[in-house]
C-alpha cells in the first residue's frame, strides 16, 4: 500500500518515487550520523547488499524491453549502448582526470554514464516529441545498464593498476584476462538459466498439446504455474549473482524470462530497492561529501549526453530526427538507481566514490528538470519574435455583462425610453377567441 503511493507524478511532473528517494536519503543521513559509515562499508554484508540491489535494478531495467520495438531502431540502439556509452564515459572520465589528476576518477565517469530507465519512463509525456524518439530513449536507457556494469568491471581493474596506490603485482594483460573471464562466466550462467527456462516452457507446451489431443479443457495461454516458475527462477538467479558478482547475467535474463502476472511484484521490488539504495547512499554520504567534484562530474555527464546524441543523431538516424526530438534525446540524461548502486558497490574498493557520485546525481537531475521544459521550437528567432508580439499585443475588449440589445431593423423607429426609467415590459400575447393566449413565433410552442 505504501509503495503504491509513490507511483505516478505530481502536478509539476516530478515523479513521486523521486520524492520518496529524497526522504529515504534524509533518513540515511540521520542514520549515518548516529552510526559511522566506516563501521559497515568494509563489511561483507554491505557488499552483498549492494550487489543484491544492483541485480534487482538491472533485471527491472531490461524486463520491460519490447524486442520487437527495438528492432525498428536496432542500429541506433546498438551504437548508443556500445560506442555511445564508451564515448560518454571517456569524455566524463577525461574531464575528471584532467581537473583533479587522479586516475581513479575514470571509474566515476562510468558510474554516471548510464540513463535511469525508471526516470525516463516517468517523463515520457511530452506531446511535442515523436513516438520514435521516445522509443529510442526508452530502449537506450534500458540497454545501457548492462554495458555500464561491464565497463565498470574492466575500468576498475585498470584504475587500480594506474592509480597512485595501484597494485604493482600482476600485469595489465592478467587484469584483461580476468575481466573477459568474468564475462564468460556471466554468459555461462545466463546460458544455464536459459536452458532451465526452456525446459520449463517445453514441459508446459507438452501438457498443453496433450490436453488438446485428449479433448479436455484447454490449458490457458499463460498459466499461473509458469509465472510462478519464472519468479522462482529469477529470485534464485538474483541471489546467486549477488554472491558471485555475476550481475550481467541478470540483465540478460530480463530480456527472455518474464514474470507475467507478477510484474507488479517486480515493480514494487525495484521501487523498494531504489528507496533502500537511497537510504544507504545517505548513510555513506553522512561521513563525507565532495561537492565541487560532484557538481563537475554531473555537469560533465549532462554535456557528454548532448554531444553523443548530436553525433548519433547526425550520422546514424535516417530519416533525421527533428530538432525537438534531438533535444529530447540530448537532454534526457538522468541518474537514478543504477548510478546509486554502482557507487555503493564501488565504495568498498574506491573510498570516496559515493562522496563524489552523490552530488553528481543531484546535479544531473537538477539540470535535466531545469531543461525539461525547453522545447526546440522555442529556440528559433521567429518563435521568440512571435512570443514577444503575443505578449505586447493589446488584449481584446471584453463585451459588457448582461444581455446584449439587438438594434432595431432598418426603417423602423426605436421605442421611446420609459419616463420612470424602468425597462419596458414585454408585450403580452394576443388573446384568442376563447380568451386564451395563442403561442407566438417569438416564444415558441410549448
Amino acid at each position: 500500500m505504501g509503495l503504491n503511493l509513490l507511483r505516478g507524478s505530481t502536478r509539476r511532473g516530478l515523479p513521486r518515487v523521486v520524492l520518496g528517494a529524497c526522504a529515504a536519503l534524509c533518513l540515511g543521513l540521520v542514520a549515518g550520523a548516529v552510526w559511522r559509515p566506516d563501521t559497515f562499508v568494509g563489511n561483507p554484508l554491505y557488499g552483498y547488499l549492494a550487489l543484491l540491489l544492483l541485480s534487482i535494478g538491472l533485471y527491472g531495467s531490461t524486463h520491460d524491453i519490447d524486442l520487437s520495438e527495438a528492432r525498428g531502431s536496432l542500429r541506433v540502439v546498438l551504437v548508443a549502448v556500445t560506442a555511445g556509452v564508451v564515448l560518454k564515459a571517456a569524455l566524463i572520465g577525461t574531464v575528471m582526470v584532467l581537473a583533479f589528476h587522479r586516475t581513479e576518477y575514470l571509474v566515476l565517469g562510468i558510474a554516471v554514464a548510464q540513463i535511469d530507465p525508471l526516470s525516463v519512463a516517468a517523463m515520457q509525456d511530452n506531446e511535442r516529441v515523436s513516438p520514435r524518439a521516445k522509443a529510442i530513449l526508452s530502449i537506450w536507457a534500458s540497454f545501457d545498464d548492462p554495458m555500464t556494469v561491464l565497463l565498470t568491471v574492466y575500468v576498475s581493474a585498470l584504475a587500480m593498476r594506474l592509480g597512485a596506490e595501484g597494485d604493482t603485482s600482476g600485469s595489465l594483460g592478467a587484469d584483461t584476462a580476468d575481466v573477459f573471464g568474468n564475462l564468460l562466466l556471466n554468459l555461462l550462467l545466463f546460458a544455464a538459466v536459459l536452458a532451465v527456462w526452456t525446459l520449463i516452457r517445453l514441459r508446459w507446451l507438452l501438457r498443453r498439446r496433450r490436453a488438446g489431443t485428449a479433448g479436455t479443457r484447454p490449458v490457458p495461454t499463460a498459466p499461473r504455474s509458469l509465472d510462478v516458475w519464472a519468479l522462482l527462477l529469477v529470485a534464485v538467479l538474483v541471489a546467486v549473482a549477488a554472491s558471485t558478482t555475476l550481475v550481467l547475467a541478470v540483465a540478460l535474463t530480463g530480456l527472455v524470462v518474464h514474470v507475467g502476472r507478477f510484474a507488479p511484484v517486480l515493480d514494487g521490488a525495484v521501487m523498494l530497492a531504489f528507496l533502500t539504495a537511497s537510504a544507504l547512499l545517505g548513510a555513506v554520504l553522512s561521513g563525507r561529501i565532495d561537492l565541487y567534484q560532484g557538481m563537475l562530474l554531473g555537469a560533465s555527464a549532462f554535456a557528454a549526453q548532448f554531444v553523443v546524441t548530436l553525433l548519433i543523431g547526425r550520422l546514424l538516424v535516417r530519416p533525421r530526427l527533428s530538432r525537438a526530438d534531438r533535444a529530447h534525446l540530448g537532454l534526457g540524461q538522468q541518474n537514478g538507481i543504477t548510478a546509486i548502486l554502482l557507487a555503493l558497490s564501488l565504495e568498498s574498493t574506491f573510498h570516496g566514490t559515493v562522496a563524489v557520485v552523490g552530488p553528481a546525481i543531484v546535479t544531473v537531475n537538477l539540470l535535466h528538470y531545469a531543461f525539461r521544459w525547453a522545447r526546440a521550437d522555442t529556440w528559433s528567432w521567429a518563435a521568440v519574435r512571435a512570443g514577444v508580439a503575443a505578449r505586447t499585443r493589446p488584449a481584446p475588449a471584453e463585451p459588457p455583462a448582461g444581455p446584449v440589445a439587438t438594434p432595431p431593423p432598418l426603417g423602423s423607429e426605436a421605442p421611446p425610453p420609459p419616463r420612470d426609467g424602468r425597462p419596458p415590459e414585454a408585450a403580452a400575447p394576443d388573446p384568442g377567441p376563447a380568451g386564451m393566449s395563442t403561442p407566438s413565433s417569438e416564444r415558441g410552442s410549448p
